[in-house]
């Protein structure tokens, strides 16, 4: 017999098939994340950005239409949000990815990682969503976590660092627009118009750019295939991920993401990050599951 979780209905199994699916799902983004990175060195992100995203696109809407999932008809409401979340999304790949070039893979990864904790703050400050003050106090630790993977005004600090806390703002305007977004409308259409407002977006950047296309090595077409390929599963996992298990036990399991990146940044790049570093992303990652938690507290009372 199955055995049930606590937070009610939700089986053993659910949950652990929804931990594996956010494993899966922060594995596929920061493998399109390292990816990118050794494309880098060959190609102008604008490049590519549009011929990943014309494949990606189409391999969405391919899966959207067969799953049934491709509903273009929406209200006049919806769409103001989704198209708020669209430009988000593509505001999020310039400046993450601009970092991403930059900077080493984990440290842009654990800046990302506060993006739970802004959103959180967002909600309250926005939406007047009721905020304790132990979840309140977890967000300012979690940012001081950050300061110490920024460290402004010291030798350590990057001013692309700043660009990945421009992307955190941009991701959370996404999630609140998400949010905002009915329910009726498949999370799949979102990621399909998504994923095309990025390629268009990086086509039009590609067509001003000073710096022109360059020709696509065999190397670079099976990094750029394989980055297709991670940020396909990346949308899929992270639709399906959603429809299993409960949500207050699985959403933490997106703190691996940072696991990954610290794995390929040593084996691909041979970067580890500094001692304050992985103090600052340990702090992050601390609060960060402790807000989850006191959240999920909170709805059980």
């Amino acid at each position: 017999m199955t055995a049930t979780w606590y937070f009610g209905v939700t089986t053993l199994a659910d949950n652990t098939r929804g931990a594996v699916l956010m494993t899966a799902t922060m594995a596929a983004f920061t493998l399109n994340d390292a990816f990118i990175k050794v494309l880098s060195a060959q190609l102008p992100l604008s490049q590519i950005l549009t011929l990943r995203g014309v494949a990606s696109t189409l391999c969405l809407t391919g899966i959207a239409i067969a799953l049934g999932s491709l509903t273009l008809q929406q209200s006049a409401r919806d769409w103001r949000f989704i198209a708020l979340r669209t430009v988000s999304e593509v505001a999020a790949a310039y400046f993450f990815l601009t970092a991403l070039f930059n900077v080493p893979l984990a440290n842009a990864t654990a800046i990302l990682q506060s993006a739970p904790l802004v959103i959180t703050l967002a909600g309250a400050v926005f939406f007047k969503e009721a905020i304790g003050w132990r979840r309140l106090s977890a967000i300012l630790i979690g940012l001081i976590g950050v300061l110490l993977i920024v460290r402004p005004g010291t030798d350590g600090f990057d001013i692309f660092a700043i660009y990945a806390l421009i992307a955190v703002v941009c991701v959370t305007a996404r999630d609140i627009a998400t949010r905002k977004v009915g329910a009726t409308v498949p999370s799949l259409t979102m990621a399909v118009v998504g994923s095309a407002g990025v390629t268009v977006a990086a086509a039009l950047a590609s067509s001003v750019s000073p710096e022109s296309w360059r020709p696509v090595t065999m190397q670079a077409g099976w990094l750029l295939a394989g980055s297709t390929v991670s940020v396909v599963f990346a949308y899929l996992f992270s639709v399906m991920v959603m429809r299993v298990g409960d949500i207050g036990f699985v959403a933490p399991f997106r703190y691996t993401g940072l696991v990954w990146a610290l794995g390929l940044g040593l084996v691909v790049f041979g970067d580890w990050p500094d001692p304050l570093t992985l103090i600052g992303a340990s702090i992050v990652v601390g609060t960060g599951l402790f807000a989850f938690f006191r959240e999920r507290t909170l709805a059980r009372s």
